[in-house]
């Protein structure tokens, strides 16, 4: 069973940044593609990111260029660089694992994160 712990969540002024982490506990992190979600109050979780087992890269509409993920496979952990932060990106933020980006961005993973509070205020 692979475990997911975000970390990096907090409250930032609206054009700031953060970095959010997402510390896997399986040795096979390699082999997982790896995304990131949020959820806002009262909505649906959406797709924010997500990066293939080889580093290809795909990005929500509303984050692309403004966000960032990576991964770092002899650490066990994927990142989103968060840049140019609006209140709208106010939300839970999760991170998951399955086989394939295509179903990380059909919000089909095989694994969750806790989540972890972005908050940024106007």
């Amino acid at each position: 069973q692979v475990q997911l712990v975000e970390s990096g969540g907090g409250l930032v002024q609206a054009g700031g940044s953060l970095r959010l982490s997402c510390a896997a506990s399986e040795r096979t992190f390699s082999t997982y593609a790896m995304g990131w979600f949020r959820q806002a109050p009262g909505k649906e979780r959406k797709f924010v990111g997500g990066i293939s087992r080889i580093g290809i890269t795909r990005y929500g509409d509303s984050v692309k260029g403004r966000f960032t993920i990576s991964r770092d496979n002899a650490k066990n952990t994927v990142y989103l660089q968060m840049n140019s932060l609006k209140p709208e990106d106010t939300a839970v933020y999760y991170c998951a694992s399955a086989d394939t980006v295509v179903r990380i961005m059909s919000l089909n993973s095989d694994h969750w994160g806790q989540g972890t509070q972005v908050t940024v205020s106007s």
